[in-house]
This record gives C-alpha cells, sequence and structure tokens, in this order.
C-alpha cells in the first residue's frame, strides 16, 4: 500500500464528508490536507488494505474534532460555523431512508421485533414482558435479527465503521441495489 495508490481513490469522498462538517472551503483543504499528512506518516502501520478507507475516515474524523476543539479553545462557535448540523444529512440520517426495505425483507416477527425495539425506542426488556418470553432469549434473538439486517445492508452497501463499530461512510456496492 502506498499513498500514491490510496489517496485518489479516497480524496474526493473524504473532502465531501469533510465538506458536511466543517462550513469554510478553506478550513475543509487545511483539514484535508493534514489528514494526507498523517496517512503518510502512519500508512505503514494498517496491515489489513481492507481496512484503509476505515481508518482514514475515523483519521478525518479525529481530524474534526481536533479542529472544532481548537476553534472552542479560541472563541465560542457561532450558528453559521455548525450550519451542517442543521442542512446536511448525517451518514444515519441518509441511511434510515433504506431501513424500512430491509425491515420488511426479515421475517415478520423479526421486523416487528427490531421496529419496537430499535426504532421506537421500547426497552428490551418490557418487549419480553410483553410478548411472554424470557429477556435472555429476546436479547438473543435481538441479536441474530440485527445480524441478519447488516448482512442485507452489507448486500447492499459497503459500510466503513470507526474504532467503536459506529458507521461513518458508505459506498453502495451494486448502482442496481433497489432496496434504497
Amino acid at each position: 500500500m502506498t499513498i500514491e495508490a490510496i489517496w485518489p481513490k479516497y480524496r474526493a469522498s473524504l473532502k465531501a464528508f469533510l465538506h458536511t462538517k466543517v462550513a469554510d472551503p478553506d478550513d475543509v483543504d487545511d483539514l484535508l490536507q493534514d489528514i494526507l499528512i498523517k496517512t503518510y506518516q502512519r500508512l505503514e502501520e494498517i496491515r489489513d488494505s481492507s481496512k484503509v478507507k476505515a481508518w482514514i475516515f475515523q483519521v478525518a474524523n479525529n481530524a474534526i474534532i481536533d479542529f472544532y476543539r481548537t476553534k472552542g479553545r479560541a472563541k465560542t462557535l457561532s450558528a453559521e460555523e455548525l450550519w451542517f448540523e442543521q442542512d446536511n444529512p448525517s451518514v444515519h440520517e441518509e441511511l434510515a431512508t433504506c431501513l424500512m426495505p430491509f425491515m420488511q425483507a426479515l421475517p415478520e416477527d423479526e421486523a416487528e421485533m427490531l421496529t419496537a425495539i430499535d426504532l421506537h425506542g421500547q426497552s428490551q426488556k418490557e418487549y419480553a414482558q410483553e410478548k411472554g418470553i424470557s429477556y435472555s432469549t429476546l436479547k438473543s434473538r435481538v441479536q441474530k435479527s440485527r445480524e441478519k439486517m447488516s448482512g442485507l445492508f452489507q448486500e447492499c452497501c459497503e459500510l466503513s465503521l470507526d474504532t467503536r463499530g459506529n458507521i461513518i461512510d458508505f459506498d453502495k456496492r451494486d448502482k442496481n441495489c433497489k432496496e434504497c
């Protein structure tokens, strides 16, 4: 893996990601340059080439956090500087539009369970009591159903995760994917 092979592949999506988080195009360019330098300096640490994209986006996410920390120390941020929180949908919001077709592809009982717990916020304990099943059984069913949902998403989209397993970006695997 070389920076020459990797950077052209991810530069545009990184810049678009930065634009969703930072209002000033000059700041975006500065952050992009910082990310390039950090990528160049630490690229050899990546052992698994399939994780390069997630790693680069994690570097970008950390750069954004550092950027706002530095700015926050200098002054209070104005609403205009936080425009992205109001106008641009997050990765989660974009994927939320895809959720229902995947949910409907699950067996009815699993779709009902995940809708109640993950979408409507019902606790697993409450749901287990309501359905008359043990809490540990329900936890197992929820986990398996979430894995099925994840599998459906993975068939359609390549998800980039941060070190905590949070989705930070996605790319459609197949442009003909009709799920979302």
